[in-house]
Parts: structure tokens; C-alpha cells; sequence
């Protein structure tokens, strides 16, 4: 049974859906592994470009020291949509208690960019996100503010290995529960119920006709 969910709700091969959620994001968590084995997950901000995934930081601190001493790295994006309670579905068992969220786990190597180009259109991605309202120069190495900024910022960027996705919103339930679940985030109406039922359709065309 657990086979059949993984398979359900993969998303890996669908990569236009991938790129659309990580453009989304802009939060996510770093795995890395020091010289003594010891494991870390750092929180932080990301973004997505042409394959790759940016991040900046200090070249201070455990986090520098890990990548050092081992370039491998995990990188996982995570958003959950709603709780879906098990009364939804069933009035007495507790097991349908579910999640509904989108995933996307990463495994590669970490390096160190130094190209200011390529920093300046990484720092463009990260503006865009963070800051949509503009209210700022564009980011151009030939600007002399900005040269010596970027040439002095940390900037890595993580080349995926391997990306797997797993996006869940209710494929594994039949006709009937199916329904139960939409009526009751209908009912509910929570901050992000509604988008939630519409990703349900969205992701489970089987059920199309509910």
C-alpha cells in the first residue's frame, strides 16, 4: 500500500510543476554532513534558477565547515496546504487524520560561485521574490555600487543530482471519501482551503467529475 501512495503522489517526472512550486518558495531546509559524520539542517532562503538552487550566507560558522568538509548536500521544500482531519471522512477512527502539502526533495553537491554575472542575476531572482515592489537599482556587476558588494557576497548554488517531488492532495481516496474531504474544507473555509480544494481537482483527475 505504501508503494501504491509513493507512486500516486510523485510528482518527480513533471517538471514544469516542480519549477512552478519552487519559484513559489522562498524558504527551505539544508542538509549537510561535517568531517566527524555529524548531520546539520540549516534553514534558509532559496531561489531556483536555470537548474540550480541559490543560496548566500557568512563563509563563518558550522554550516561553511560542513560544506567544506563535504560538498554533498540535501536540500528539501516543503508546503503544507491543510490538516485534514479524520472526522471528515470517518466519525469514530482517528486514522484518516491526513496532511495535504507539496514537496520537493533534492540530492547534489554545493559550490561556491564566483562569476559576478551570474551572482548578479541569483541576487536579481532573490529581489524579485522578496521584494516584488522594486524600489531599488537593477543588479549590474559594470555598476561600481554594486561591484564590490557582489564580489565580496557569499553566494553558493546547489546542482541537483537527483529531484523527487511528491505532491498530495487525496489521490489515494475513492469517489466517496474524496467528496467527504472536499465538503468538509468547503465547510470549513480556512486560509487556504479553498485553493486546496481547487489543487485537489487539479492533481486528481479520476475524481474529476466530484
Amino acid at each position: 500500500m505504501g508503494l501504491m501512495r509513493r507512486k500516486e503522489f510523485s510528482m518527480s517526472e513533471n517538471k514544469q510543476e516542480i519549477a512552478e512550486f519552487l519559484r513559489e518558495m522562498s524558504f527551505g531546509f539544508l542538509g549537510t554532513v561535517g568531517s566527524d559524520g555529524a548531520c546539520r539542517v540549516t534553514p534558509l532562503n532559496f531561489v531556483y534558477g536555470d537548474g540550480y538552487f541559490y543560496f548566500h550566507g557568512s563563509l563563518a560558522g558550522e554550516k561553511m565547515k560542513h560544506l567544506k568538509a563535504n560538498p554533498q548536500v540535501s536540500f528539501t521544500v516543503a508546503k503544507e496546504y491543510a490538516i485534514i482531519p479524520s472526522y471528515f471522512t470517518d466519525p469514530l477512527l482517528a486514522c484518516p487524520a491526513s496532511a495535504y502539502f507539496k514537496s520537493v526533495m533534492v540530492r547534489g553537491h554545493a559550490e561556491a560561485v564566483s562569476d559576478l554575472r551570474e551572482k548578479a542575476d541569483a541576487f536579481t531572482l532573490f529581489m524579485k521574490k522578496l521584494q516584488p515592489e522594486g524600489g531599488y537599482n537593477p543588479i549590474n556587476p559594470e555598476d561600481p555600487k554594486y561591484a564590490g558588494q557582489l564580489k565580496a557576497v557569499a553566494l553558493f548554488r546547489i546542482v541537483p543530482e537527483e529531484i523527487s517531488a511528491k505532491f498530495k492532495f487525496g489521490q489515494n481516496l475513492n469517489d466517496h471519501k474524496f467528496d467527504d474531504v472536499l465538503q468538509g474544507l468547503q465547510k470549513r473555509g480556512g486560509e487556504l482551503d479553498k485553493e486546496t480544494v481547487e489543487l485537489m481537482h487539479k492533481y486528481c483527475p479520476h475524481h474529476a467529475g466530484s
